[in-house]
């Protein structure tokens, strides 16, 4: 017998063992199995908490064709869970998360939540104190506090996680950073963000104000869609997906698309807490010098303007990072070409330094290089941070990948990363509020704002600080 039917027969008698002892051996390893088999012992088991939206693209990559289990659904409305307890016949489905946690603990791995912003904190921190590695959307968190709590939980359980921001995984933003970091726009002094959100309705007069009501459907409990939210009587203009532009649940704008913009600079430039911010938002004129307040949604538009240390520029001592939404957006430096500039509707950054001038579009792609006004055509560095396989398509098995490794594990967006980005976010909306904030029918707070990092304060106009932390909710903690 040669070595390579000994081998054989070696590995059918380990397997025909194996069956005649299965009480003592369940799970097969994939290496005795053979190539291309995937053992129940190398899928991870993930409970997905929201199954709406963002999660019909979550929940689909991380299953990845079975290459993991999907093992517990959740979400407060049934219309929105249908699709995916269809495809997952088998797995439990739950309204409450704190049912599917309590019950299921033992069964899963890891959990993706994919729920209105107002929920991201409670459900993410209530699944990482059980220990479970965690996928939660963007912009991580509603407040800056919760996003500081969740930062430091995730290494204190030494958990695998990850940010929805799919742009840190492409190749565009790792591309715009080299670029930045290579010098070829020498130092740069002045960031300009922009996009074309809000696309749903803010500015506007809400339901809630106008004392309209609606029954509640059937298939939603209204109770836990509110969650740590103030109660207030349904209506179908909250949901699904019109939530953001409400105070109570979303982050408007910034939260929509401040962590796929921002995120680029962010890492480019290595930005830390911001030392002060202030903004400036859009007016609404129910008739003439008659002006209109809407404190339950955010402004049709903001422009908002944060400093940050600049330690390795002696000319420059602060960088400016500026965001525009709801239509506006920065000037362009002389010369620049506002066709190829502004080509993208989702809108864009302009990096403006020393020698030139750097901007480009949604996660970082595209970029364009401008010297004293004229587009230059050259060769670009390469991204020096190693790519994602699936480029932001492979955002969600990142993490999957992650987790069967181990805490320590490179991803995208931990929340390492992905927790100060998501400060620098929500200062923007801490700014936003102030900004709209009244004292005995005076506006208070249209100020430059300066801001204790560490200490997560504002130091010169105290009621800002409370939106830092928002209250709960009796009941939610």
């Amino acid at each position: 017998m040669n070595s390579k039917d000994k081998k054989a027969l070696d590995r059918r008698g380990f397997i025909k063992g194996s069956t005649l002892a299965a009480a003592g051996f369940m799970i097969v390893p994939r290496h005795v199995l053979g190539k291309g088999f995937v053992a129940p012992s190398d899928k991870l088991n993930i409970a997905a908490i929201g199954c709406g939206g963002k999660a019909n693209v979550n929940i689909t990559s991380a299953f990845n064709n079975g290459s993991d289990n999907i093992v517990a659904l959740c979400d407060v409305d049934d219309r929105q869970a249908k699709k995916f307890r269809e495809k997952f016949p088998n797995a439990p489905y739950y309204k409450d998360y704190r049912k599917l946690l309590e019950k299921e603990a033992k069964n899963i791995d890891a959990v993706l939540v994919t729920t209105p912003d107002h929920m991201h904190y409670v459900i993410g921190s209530a699944a990482m104190q059980l220990g479970k590695h965690i996928y939660l959307e963007k912009p991580l968190t509603h407040d800056i506090w919760e996003a500081r709590m969740l930062t430091q939980l995730a290494k204190e359980k030494k958990l695998v996680t990850q940010m929805g921001n799919q742009g840190s995984s492409g190749k565009g933003t790792r591309q715009t950073e080299a670029i930045v970091q290579s010098g070829m726009i020498g130092e740069v002094h002045t960031v300009e963000v922009w996009t074309d959100r809000p696309v749903w309705p803010q500015g506007v007069k809400s339901p809630k104000d106008r004392k309209e009501t609606m029954p509640i459907p059937a298939e939603v409990d209204w109770d836990l869609w509110l969650g740590t939210a103030p109660y207030r009587e349904y209506h179908e203009a909250y949901m699904p997906t019109r939530w953001r532009g409400y105070w109570d649940f979303g982050t408007g704008a910034l939260g929509d698309m401040g962590c796929h913009f921002m995120d680029v600079p962010f890492r480019a430039l290595k930005l830390g807490y911001p030392t002060s911010v202030e903004c400036s938002a859009s007016s609404v004129y129910a008739d003439f010098f008659k002006e209109s307040f809407f404190n339950d949604v955010g402004p049709q538009a903001t422009s908002i303007h944060l400093k940050f240390p600049n330690p390795s520029s002696k000319k420059y001592p602060e960088l400016s990072l500026s965001w525009y939404d709801g239509g506006i957006r920065p000037k362009l430096p002389e010369g620049c070409d506002y066709e190829k500039v502004f080509a993208s509707v989702d809108g864009g950054v302009m990096f403006i330094g020393t020698k030139g001038v750097l901007s480009c579009e949604l996660f970082g792609n595209n970029p364009k290089l401008f010297v004293k006004g004229q587009l230059q055509q050259v060769k670009f560095p390469e991204p020096t941070r190693p790519l994602v396989e699936g480029d932001t398509n492979g955002h969600q098995q990142q993490w999957v990948k992650a987790c069967k490794a181990g805490f320590g594990t490179y991803t995208s967006s931990s929340f390492a990363e992905a927790g100060p980005l998501a400060e620098i976010v929500l200062m923007g909306n801490l700014a936003v509020r102030s900004y709209l904030h009244q004292e005995n029918g005076k506006f208070t707070g249209r100020k430059r704002l300066l801001w204790d990092g560490a200490n997560m304060k504002i130091t010169n106009f105290d009621a800002a600080n409370a939106f830092v932390k928002r209250q709960y909710r009796e009941g939610w903690t």
